[in-house]
């Protein structure tokens, strides 16, 4: 029975199921940094930024699943601050992967200010996205439809 139970859980791991988000974000911690408040002038803040991307009911989950599977190209404004590096894109990253990822930094470092009702992304919802194979800067195009500013 024990080796039943790890060998489920090596299964489950291996599916990504048990997607760590924190071990993942080790990742995206260079440019964005350990406390996600990013690097003046080319990667911006995730801290405090986030929630207002949700905020925007689907077309703000699609976007942010959009840039982590197919990165960033343009000039954005964060926090009032214009940023203006390049995000690459991380579709080696599973399904699971992306949205463990994302419920991460959703919940991190104070991004507290949720939409109420706010759902975790899903592997499902990141796989019905793959699919597209945008260019950064078309995600770009994506981020100027939110109108955020």
């Amino acid at each position: 029975m024990k080796k039943l139970a790890v060998l489920a859980v090596v299964v489950l791991l291996g599916a990504g199921v048990l997607a760590d988000g924190g071990q993942i974000y080790a990742q995206c911690a260079g440019c964005h940094q350990v406390n996600g408040q990013g690097i003046p002038g080319a990667f911006p803040p995730l801290a405090g930024e986030l929630p207002r991307i949700v905020a925007k009911g689907d077309a703000g989950r699609k976007y942010l699943i959009q840039v982590v599977l197919f990165g960033l190209q343009g000039p954005i404004v964060a926090q009032g601050k214009s940023f203006n590096g390049v995000m690459p894109p991380f579709a080696h990253l599973t399904d699971a992967e992306v949205a463990a990822v994302l419920n991460h930094v959703l919940t991190s470092w104070g991004n507290d200010k949720l939409p109420k009702g706010f759902k975790p992304f899903s592997a499902a919802e990141v796989k019905a996205l793959r699919a597209r194979k945008l260019t950064p800067q078309q995600v770009f195009a994506d981020w100027k439809k939110l109108g955020l500013k």
